[in-house]
Formats: C-alpha cells, structure tokens, sequence
C-alpha cells in the first residue's frame, strides 16, 4: 500500500480529471488506487497501458522494476504508463542502478546476437544494455536488456530524449515533489532568485530527436563515498570538483531529482525526485528536501550546473564512488549490481 500511497499524491492531475468528470472524495481514490493496483500487478505478459493526458507535458523518466518485471513511465512526476517487460535471464542478469539514454535508433540490430532486430532501441550503456522490443515470455529471458512489448516501446520511443534518465532496481517510491529553497548544492541570495529564473526561461526539455537537440541534456552526480560532484553534458564530464556533504558518515541514500521548473511561491527550484534501490522492494529512504540540504558543492560545479539548468535535468545522489566500475567512459551509468 505504500507504493500506492506515494503514487496518490504524484497523480494530482489525475485526480482532478476524474474529479471534473464528476467522482468525488473517496470515489477517485478508490478509482485511482484501483488502476495503480491493475496497472501493477495485473497486466499479463504483453500488456501495457498508456495515459498521457494525466501528464501531457514535461521532462520524462522511466523506471525498470526486475522483481515486478514492469516497466513504468512518469512524466512531470506522474505516472502515465506502465508495461510488462522481460529482463535479463540467470547468468545474463541486467545490471541495477541509474543509467540515462545513450543512443536511440528505430531500427537497430544487434552486433552481438546475429544481426537480431532490436525495434525502438534506447541504449543505456554501450556495453549493450537496452530497452527495446522483443518476446516476453512472462519472465527474465533476456541477454541483460530489457525487452518490450512492440507497440509501448514504440511510444516509449517517441517520449525519450538522449538523456532520459533510466533507473533499473530492486524497489522504488513513486516521485515526489521537493522544493529547494536555492540553488540546490549552493544557497543564493534572495535577489538572485530571479537570475535563476532567467536562466530556466524559454529551455524547454531536450528533443526527443537526438540529432536536433537544442537543449544538451545535462546531469549532474553526486559522490558520497569520494565526496566528488560531476557535472556532464551530453554524457561528457564538463566540472568537477569537491562535494560537501553534511553528516558524511550518514549515508545520502540512492535518488534521482529530475528538475520541473522554478517554484515563485518559496523562491526555489522544484524537482520530482524518485528513490530507489538494488535489491530492497520497499523500505528505504524517501528523497525528502533534507537529502539535498545536505549536499553542496565547488563554485566551479554549481556555476557550471546553473548555466546549464533546463527542465529535465537529472541530477543522482548516491554513496557509491564514482570510479570506472560504476561510471566508465563518457556513459553516465551508476551501477548499484553489475549484470553479467
């Protein structure tokens, strides 16, 4: 019930397009905790469902669970689709943790596994971990990627941009909204509230064409174990510097912030952040606002964060280090287990 919970208060333009079409009160919690719970845990092998309109706009993110073999898909903090999917099989396992949209091809074929069609591919490492369709047996059949229905990952497709952020885990919580009052990894004056503003005006999310993308998608991760902060543009390292981080032997947690917009009323920037984890269901910490209260950074880092801001913007906390094993090359990927 907690995951249904969480996901109530993610749906609040959900609910007030049931509450519109004439449900009350109790009547559209009982319709949406119904749906979730279909969506979840009743769709057979094959099937998806899809609602855009509870979220017509803004920036996307999509999580993979291995145990409920599911695929959901959130869009400005609600969820808009979830579908059956097939991960990887024992001794071909798909790895956990953060990845974000590497490569996207319509047409691709496998390199490895005899020239096999792979429709719809999103890449989250070049390794040869993907989302994309394929047979779904109803359980991990895979040779670590992530299989899909034809059709959803058709329209999952047509949603994703070259830095979607991917989460692939054990358990995560439905987003929530958190407001930083400042910049998040440094404070800033009142009066620069609106230079931030100024700043986020007129960027729009990244295309979903990744070869027209006026928006470089940026992503921004934070060290706890190296006490580092990254910043990366289109998956290549452009700051680096030292993460200040309050309570250092607390551990932060494993969360994803994806940036909304700016929140006028508390004069901060307002995130959908989404926790998760490797291998637990349920549990684990919450993203809640004191997380990234905790976390600051260089001025080099959060000047080169701030000019690069646009919606959609991810940025990942985690107690792993940031060396090759959880982020090599130019990929951004920060695996929590290594598939095979």
């Amino acid at each position: 019930m907690d995951q249904i919970a969480s996901g109530m208060d993610g749906r609040r333009n959900f609910l007030r397009l049931l509450a519109a079409a004439g449900f009350g009160g109790a009547a559209v919690l009982r319709a949406v905790a119904g749906q979730v719970v279909k969506e979840i845990h009743e769709l057979k092998p094959g099937e998806f469902t899809w609602h855009p309109e509870r979220a017509p706009t803004g920036p996307v993110a999509v999580v993979v669970s291995i145990p409920d073999q599911r695929v959901h898909v959130y869009r400005n903090g609600v969820r808009i689709a979830v579908s059956t999917c097939s991960t990887g099989k024992p001794g071909h396992e798909t790895p956990t943790g953060v990845f974000t949209v590497l490569e996207k091809d319509k047409h691709h074929h496998s390199s490895t596994y005899n020239n096999a069609p792979m429709p719809n591919m999103n890449r989250l490492t070049w390794s040869g971990v993907a989302l994309h369709a394929g047979n779904l047996p109803g359980y991990p059949a895979s040779h670590g990627c992530v299989r899909l229905p034809m059709e959803f990952s058709e329209r999952l497709f047509g949603v994703t941009h070259v830095g979607t952020p991917v989460i692939i885990a054990g358990g995560h919580h439905d987003p929530a909204e958190v407001v930083h009052p400042g910049l998040v990894l440094g404070q800033y004056a009142e009066h620069e509230f609106e230079d931030v503003v100024a700043k986020l005006k007129g960027k729009s999310v990244p295309s979903t064409d990744h070869a027209d993308n006026p928006t470089p998608p940026t992503s921004v991760l934070i060290s706890r174990a190296d006490q580092r902060a990254f910043v990366l543009e289109s998956g290549k390292i452009v700051a680096e510097g030292v993460a200040t981080i309050r309570d250092p032997h607390v551990p932060l947690g494993s969360h994803v912030f994806i940036l909304s917009d700016t929140h006028d009323e508390q004069r901060g920037l307002a995130w959908h952040a989404i926790g998760h984890h490797a291998e637990q269901a349920s549990g684990f910490a919450r993203p809640e606002e004191d997380v990234i209260r905790r976390v600051g950074a260089d001025p080099g880092v959060v000047e080169a964060m701030k000019a690069r801001m646009h919606p959609g913007m991810v940025l990942v906390m985690t107690d792993m280090p940031a060396h090759p094993d959880t982020r090599t090359g130019h990929d951004f990927v920060v695996m929590t287990q290594e598939g095979a």
